[in-house]
Order: structure tokens, then sequence, then C-alpha cells
């Protein structure tokens, strides 16, 4: 600990003795300073303490003694030694009862302790606290960095941290997300700083900001090297941190880097041996790829996973999402091979694995943002930059790649045509087709098919649309249809050859038929109330 008035006083060679504000001895002191300048607060910093000998005082002069005291105090004076038996015999009670009123402890130098006496102790003491909290924080280091290669995950590291520093520490990815705290309490506190993490990620790396207050400091770090952040590490305490806790905070900070942020080349490697999986695995040799793979990707391949393709409008997009990926992958120790092309990822994962759901969770968080009612409008090239389309495939095996493949390409084409942020192959196949006519694409088809027949009805020449629906939709027969509309089945055929002239085209041909049963569905027209009418 540092040295405080209270320690200095109990200091039996200085012999010191407390005259005003005993109650206040326990504040640290910076450092000891002599000075008879009248007004030597110019040349404070905060935290000493000062001893006089009273030369250029007027000691005896309650207002101006009052005055004084009260500027020292106000510039952070810790506390004031008074020395007897040199210009005065013994403490004025003028400066005593300035120092009881504005709470400056006041001590009394005898004559026989000198100066520089004091001086030294405080010197002593300050440099015994700070070798103390050296070796601590060199001990720290060492219990931290035993804890990072244990190969228990950050877990341990950051119960060895918050053990130090006497409070909790927890672990972000980059998303913001938390992957680890402890004790297990503090993830829940944690959690509540990701607007906080997400705030700090924008500023240049490497990046730090305290939060919260006295009762419950928190400091936020960014990982990572250079100006990419890998995530942030927030450690809580109840007081600001120390130089031992300064030490392990700062280890932690390193240690943390090293563990989420591969090297480079080491990364680069793994993203051309995952590439080199995927081409085997694309051009079905999948014996190849599994030999290749061996246990960096292996264990992905001998079980169902999901063949993810996601595009965007410059490179960034996949590497924002494949950082999102990575950090649920390295949360739970699964397997991810990500493939960057461009401006697309593609991507294979686990079948329900945590990075299938992480995309799950990526795509509502853009999708929420996007259509945030409270969130003021951006420029459209911004938007444009963070968005990303994805589609993800059925579950499949090793032998049945490509056709994955080709599913997330037409989940992708439907998610680029709807403007959905994701789309699974599985929302394809299940169900009516006729959602996938919600496009506008096919709607100006079906518009552009039908015109001709909505004109003709417009004139008041019969109901052409809604007869060809009910007909149609009765499989071409004629005395359902002709129910149905409440005409007579000659008149209903009549419209029929009435459809067939103006469109050009045959009913009997099955096409035809089928195109316009979809063009009727795509453009959603609900058939008027009709009455009979003639031919």
């Amino acid at each position: 600990m540092p040295p405080t008035l209270a320690s200095l006083v109990q200091h039996s060679a200085l012999r010191l003795r407390v005259r005003a504000a005993a109650d206040r001895l326990d504040v640290p002191v910076r450092w000891a300073h002599a000075s008879e300048l009248p007004d030597p607060v110019p040349y404070m910093e905060g935290g000493e303490f000062l001893l006089v000998t009273a030369t250029n005082l007027d000691a005896e002069n309650p207002e101006a003694m009052r005055r004084y005291v009260r500027r020292l105090a106000g510039a952070g004076v810790v506390g004031l030694g008074f020395a007897v038996g040199v210009n005065y015999d013994e403490v004025p009670r003028a400066l005593i009862d300035a120092a009881e009123e504005a709470g400056l402890p006041l001590l009394e130098v005898p004559r026989r302790t000198p100066f520089i006496a004091i001086a030294q102790a405080v010197s002593s003491a300050i440099a015994a606290d700070q070798y103390q909290a050296v070796t601590a924080g060199f001990a720290a280091q060492r219990e931290l960095t035993k804890a990072a290669v244990s190969g228990d995950g950050p877990g341990e590291l950051l119960a060895r941290l918050a053990s130090h520093v006497h409070g909790w520490a927890a672990l972000y990815d980059t998303s913001g997300a938390v992957v680890a705290a402890a004790p297990e309490w503090a993830a829940r506190r944690a959690a509540r700083l990701t607007p906080d993490v997400e705030r700090l990620r924008e500023r240049p790396a490497p990046a730090s900001v305290v939060v919260g207050g006295t009762d419950d400091r928190v400091e936020l770090q960014t990982l990572g090297t250079g100006r990419r952040v890998r995530g942030a590490l927030a450690v809580g305490t109840g007081a600001a941190l120390g130089t031992a806790e300064r030490y392990a905070v700062h280890s932690a900070v390193a240690l943390l880097t090293l563990t989420t942020a591969r090297s480079r080349s080491l990364q680069d490697a793994e993203q051309r041996l995952g590439a080199a999986v995927l081409r085997m695995l694309l051009a079905g040799r999948p014996d190849h790829a599994r030999a290749v793979a061996g246990d960096l990707y292996g264990g992905l391949l001998d079980a169902p996973f999901r063949l993810l393709i996601a595009e965007g409008d410059g490179p960034r997009v996949p590497v924002a999402l494949g950082e999102a990926l990575e950090a649920a992958a390295f949360r739970t120790g699964e397997a991810l091979l990500a493939v960057p092309e461009g401006d697309r990822l593609v991507v294979l994962a686990a079948d329900g694995g945590a990075v299938v759901a992480a995309c799950t969770v990526y795509a509502e968080a853009q999708e929420a943002r996007e259509t945030r009612e409270t969130r003021p409008a951006r420029e459209p090239a911004a938007r444009e930059e963070e968005r990303v389309l994805m589609g993800l495939s059925a579950p499949s095996g090793l032998t049945t790649v490509s056709a994955a493949h080709n599913q997330a390409e037409q989940a992708l084409s439907v998610a680029r045509r709807r403007g959905r942020a994701l789309v699974e192959h599985e929302e394809l196949v299940a169900g009516s087709v006729l959602p996938l006519l919600a496009d506008d694409a096919v709607r100006a088809f079906a518009d552009g098919m039908l015109r001709a027949l909505r004109e003709h009805d417009a004139k008041g020449r019969g109901d052409l649309v809604a007869s060809l629906r009910a007909w149609l939709s009765h499989h071409g027969q004629w005395d359902a249809a002709a129910a149905e509309l409440g005409v007579h089945r000659h008149t209903l055929r009549y419209r029929m050859r009435r459809v067939e002239e103006i469109l050009g085209r045959s009913l009997d041909d099955p096409d035809v038929r089928m195109e316009l049963w979809l063009a009727l569905k795509a453009t959603s027209t609900l058939p008027a109330q009709e009455t009979p009418s003639g031919p």
C-alpha cells in the first residue's frame, strides 16, 4: 500500500503529532515537499504532504491562516506538517483552528525531526509499494500466461484476472457478444455493456474507455493488433486500478490478443487449405477432400453440415460476416470452413451448430437495423456497404456438396429478389410455390400477359379475367365454372374463345394454362362479384 498520513504518524522515528483533522489520516501521500512560499499552490499537483516552518506566514492571524489553508485544501494537498522550535515554539492556535475547519490534517513536526527524514520516509514507502506492485504484477503475468496456454479457453484466464483485480472480467467477440465472464454472475452485467463495446470498436485501435460509477467502475479495452479489432476486454472493479492491477490487465490484454488473433500467415494457410477442400468437394472428389482436410476440417465433414453463400457489394461484407462466424466457432470450439471469393463468402458449418445460428442472428440484426423506425436514416451508400445477402442449403453430407452449393445459390437468388438478408433452401421446397411469385419481375410479366384482357373488361365488353380464373380453377369443366359465375355454359365458351383471340394463344396448350394461372396468382387479382351477362 502507498504511504498515508496515518503510517507517517505511526513511524516511531519521526515522532509526528496530530493537531487537526485526526479522522482524515488515511489519505495516500504522493510526495512530501517543503515550501516557505506564502502561496505554494501554483507549484502543487495534488497529493502532497506540505512541510513548513512559517517563515513567511502570519501564522497567528486567523483570517490569513483560513485563506492559506483553504487554498492548500483546494489544490489537493493532503496534509500540512508544521515544524515547531524554528519560528514558533508551538503550533499557532489560528493555524490549528483553520486546519480543523477546512478538514486538512495538521501534523506537528518536532525540532529534532528534519524535513528530509520525512521526505525519505515517504520516498522509501512509495518505492516499496511500487516494488511490491511490480512483483505482484509479474506474478499475475505468470499466472495469466499459465492459464492462457492451459488449453482451457479464456474462462480460466478471466478467472485469474478477476481474482487479481478483486472484481470481475469479461471477454467480447468482434460482434460485441459476451464470450466468457468470471465469476459467472458477471455475464449478465457484461451483456449490458454491449452498446459501449460497439461504440468502442468505432474508435481507432487500440482504444479504451471507463464506464460506470465509483461503485461499479468498468474499464473496456479493445483486443487486436494494428487497426483490426478482434474483441474487447471488460474489467469491473469498485475503484481505479492500482499499479499491480494495471500490470495484470495489460498482461491479460496481450495474452487474449494472442489467443484470439491467429497470425496472418496461419490464417492465410488455413484459408488456402479450406479453398482446396471445397474445390475437391465441388468436383465430386470427397475422398481426396477428406484426406486433405485432416484434423482441421475432418470432424466437420464427418457429420451433416450446411453450405452458405453470402454476397455483398464490397469485400468488407464477407470479412465482417466471416469475423462474426469465427467468433461463434471460437466460443464453442466448433469447426468452420470459410472461403472468401471476392465479394462473396462460401461457408461449410455444422448443421444445427453455433455458426449456422450466428448466420440467423446476423441476418436478423441487419434487418432490424434497416427497419428500425427510431434510428435516423442513413445515406444509401453507407447502407449498401453494410448489407449482406445469404443463401443457406439444406443439411448435406460429404458426397452431396455440389447439390448443396446449388441449393445455396438458389436460396441466395431468392434472397436477392426478395431483399431478404437470409433465405434457407428448405423454405423453397416447403409449402406453396406461390410465395416465390412475390417478385417484381414476375409481377411485371403477369401484368403484361393479362393487360389486354383487363383493357377489354375495362371497356365493359365482358368479364374475361374473372371467367378465365373460374374456368382454370375448375380444370376446364364448363358446367362447374359457369355455375360459379352464374352464366350459361355457352356464354363461358364464348368468353374463352375471346380470351384466345385477344391473347393469340390456345387454351388447349397446358403450358399456356399454367402461365395464365400463375399470372393470375402473381397479380393477386380477386374475382369481382359477377352477374350473368350475355355474350
